[in-house]
């Protein structure tokens, strides 16, 4: 799929980006929870309720898929799809512009900013 078709897909939410980027490899609930804490430091904590319903919306949307179960294994395990591996790459790709975009702008907002020093910018440009 070209990046056109990719986008329905995205922004994605923080939440939903930890998840995917969480099952890089088979993961099931609990170790999906574990990743994203450790991924973030402890900043997200995924609560069940959400990462269940995340879990569900993904699948429907076939970002990822849900492992053969072993007879007597009582979790699920979960990956990233094709589908969702383009995704992710997708969204890193869209974030890796907007902050390459506003990189000089934020690096430069403690500066004091006149209307002499923009215009001896733009005369110094025009050279």
């Amino acid at each position: 799929m070209d990046s056109k078709g990719l986008e329905r897909y995205l922004p994605l939410t923080h939440t939903t980006y930890y998840i995917l980027l969480a099952l890089h490899v088979p993961a099931h609930g609990y170790g999906i929870m574990q990743h994203v804490q450790e991924m973030t430091e402890g900043e997200v904590e995924l609560g069940p309720g959400t990462l269940y319903g995340a879990l569900g919306k993904l699948t429907k949307q076939g970002l990822i898929s849900k492992l053969d179960e072993e007879a007597d294994s009582r979790r699920k395990y979960y990956v990233l799809s094709e589908l969702g591996r383009a995704v992710v790459k997708e969204e890193f790709n869209r974030l890796n512009t907007l902050v390459q975009n506003s990189r000089e702008i934020v690096e430069n907002l403690g500066e004091k900013v006149t209307t002499e020093r923009v215009l001896n910018e733009k005369e110094g440009d025009e050279k």
